[in-house]
C-alpha cells in the first residue's frame, strides 16, 4: 500500500460523513402523497441491501429502513419490486437474509460458493442436518425445478405429507424446509417474492433474475469483492475494513486487500477520527455536510448500527437487540429503536404496534448516556427530545395506520414523563398526571 497521509476528521465530521452517505443527515420529504417505486429504489441505491427478519412487533425489518429516510411509503411497491417481473429486488444471504439488486445476487456467488464447500467440509451436514448430497435435497430441488415458485409448505406436500422434523438447527422444520434453506444459502435457488404470510416462495435464479443480469458475464471473486466493498464504502462514508466485510458478512482478510488496492487507485482515502480506533477509510465521494438535520427511529437492523463497535465509537451508545434476552436482564426494552435527532442518537424507545386497537405503545424511553442539555456540546435536553421524539412517533403511527399513540403508565426510563406529556399535547389533549 502506498504511504498515504491519513486526513484527520472531528468526531462531529465523521457522523455528519456517516449519516449523508446514509441518507439521514436531512429532514424527511413533507410531500403529501407516500413515497413509492422511485423512492424505494434511492433507498436501495443507497444502501445497497435491505435485511430482512421474520420480527413483526413494530413493522419488518426490512421496511422500516426505508421508512426511516423517505417517510410514508407504499410498501405494495416492494410486493411489485420483489414479486414482478423485470424484479429490482430478490432475497438472498448477504448481511444475513436481505433483499438485493439482481445483479449484486451474481456478485455473491463467491460467498455461495463458500457456505458449499463449509457444508462439504463437514461431511454435508449443517448445524448437525443432514444436507448437500442428501435425498431430501435433490427431490425438493426437482419439485422447484418443476412446480416453482413453492413455499416450504408447499414443498413439503409434495414431498410427501408431514415428513420428518427436528428441532436442529433451534426451529421445528420439515425435511423439505431445510432443503429449501440450504439451496436458499448456496444460491441455488432465491425468491420470487413472499406470500401474505411472509413465507418465501422460493424459485430458481434463472426464473427470477432479468434477463439481462442473466445474460452478464459471471465476474470473478476479486471483481467481484471489490464491487461488493465500493457498494459498503459508498454506503458507509467512513468506515473500517471490518465495517466493510460486515455489510456482505464476508471474510475480513480478503476485503482487508480490497481495501488497499482501493486505497492505492484513490477511491478510499485513509481517515483519523478522533475516539474511534483505524485503520479508517472514506469513499472519496463522501461529503462532509455543515450540518445534520435529520430526524429519524432507526430499526434495530438498519445498517447504521448493524456494527455495534462503530455505533459505540461514533455515537458514545452501546446498543444490543435485546429480543431474545431474558426479560429480567434486559437494559432498555424487548424492541428497542435508537432516536436519531441531528447527528446524535439521543434516546432509546421500545415500541410495540398494537394493532388490534390501533394503538402504538411505548413500553420504555430512555436517555441515552451522555451530556443532556449541554450547550457546550449542542447536545439537547430532555423537553426538545421529548417533543421531537412525539412528533416522530405520531408521524409513524400514521404511515403503520395506527390512529394513537400512548405511553404506558409503567413505562420505565427516565424520559417516559415528559414523552407522556408532549405526546397527549401533541393529540389535543390534556395529559393525565
Amino acid at each position: 500500500m502506498l504511504d498515504i497521509r491519513p486526513e484527520r476528521l472531528t468526531r462531529s465530521q465523521a457522523r455528519r460523513t456517516v449519516l449523508r452517505a446514509s441518507g439521514l443527515d436531512r429532514p424527511r420529504s413533507t410531500r403529501q402523497a407516500p413515497g413509492g417505486t422511485r423512492e424505494l429504489q434511492q433507498v436501495v441505491d443507497r444502501l445497497g441491501l435491505l435485511q430482512v427478519d421474520s420480527v413483526n412487533v413494530l413493522a419488518r425489518a426490512h421496511l422500516m429502513p426505508v421508512y426511516s429516510r423517505v417517510g410514508a411509503w407504499d410498501v405494495t411497491t416492494l410486493d411489485r419490486a420483489t414479486a414482478r417481473p423485470p424484479r429490482r429486488l430478490v432475497e438472498t444471504w448477504a448481511h444475513e437474509a436481505s433483499l438485493v439488486p439482481p445483479s449484486t445476487f451474481r456478485a455473491l456467488a463467491f460467498k455461495h460458493a463458500g457456505y458449499r464447500a463449509r457444508v462439504e467440509r463437514r461431511g454435508d451436514e449443517l448445524n448437525g442436518v443432514p444436507v448437500g448430497r442428501s435425498p431430501e435435497v435433490a427431490a425438493v430441488r426437482g419439485i422447484v425445478e418443476e412446480r416453482g415458485p413453492v413455499t416450504a409448505r408447499e414443498a413439503q406436500e409434495l414431498l410427501g405429507g408431514g415428513g420428518r422434523r427436528s428441532e436442529a438447527w433451534g426451529w421445528s422444520s420439515t425435511d423439505a424446509k431445510r432443503a429449501l434453506e440450504y439451496l436458499f444459502l448456496v444460491g441455488e435457488l432465491t425468491t420470487a417474492g413472499r406470500n401474505a404470510q411472509f413465507e418465501r416462495r422460493f424459485d430458481l435464479p434463472e426464473r427470477v433474475l432479468p434477463p439481462e443480469v442473466l445474460a452478464a458475464p459471471q465476474l470473478d471473486e476479486r471483481t467481484a469483492r471489490r464491487r461488493l466493498v465500493e457498494i459498503a464504502a459508498r454506503a458507509h462514508g467512513v468506515a473500517s475494513v471490518r465495517c466493510l466485510a460486515d455489510h456482505w458478512r464476508t471474510a475480513v482478510e480478503p476485503t482487508r486487500e480490497v481495501v488497499e488496492e482501493l486505497v492505492t487507485q484513490g477511491v478510499l482515502r485513509p481517515v483519523e477520527v478522533e475516539g474511534w480506533r483505524g485503520p479508517l477509510y472514506r469513499h472519496r465521494d463522501a461529503r462532509v455536510p455543515r450540518r445534520a438535520q435529520g430526524r429519524a427511529l432507526l430499526s434495530p437492523f438498519d445498517p447504521v448500527v448493524w456494527e455495534r463497535t462503530r455505533t459505540e465509537s461514533l455515537f458514545d451508545l452501546r446498543y444490543r437487540i435485546e429480543i431474545y434476552v431474558p426479560a429480567a436482564s434486559r437494559v432498555w426494552g424487548y424492541y428497542v429503536l435508537p432516536f436519531l435527532l441531528g447527528e446524535r442518537m439521543v434516546a432509546l424507545v421500545d415500541l410495540k404496534a398494537d394493532r388490534r386497537a390501533g394503538v402504538l405503545r411505548v413500553p420504555a424511553v430512555h436517555r441515552t448516556p451522555g451530556p443532556a442539555g449541554d450547550p457546550a456540546t449542542g447536545a439537547p435536553g430532555d423537553a426538545e427530545v421529548a417533543h421531537e421524539l412525539a412528533t416522530e412517533l405520531w408521524a409513524l403511527a400514521g404511515w403503520l395506520g395506527l390512529s394513537d399513540v400512548h405511553v404506558d403508565r409503567d413505562a420505565a426510563g427516565g424520559l417516559a414523563g415528559p414523552l407522556g406529556r408532549e405526546v397527549a399535547t401533541a393529540a389535543g389533549r390534556t395529559a393525565t398526571p
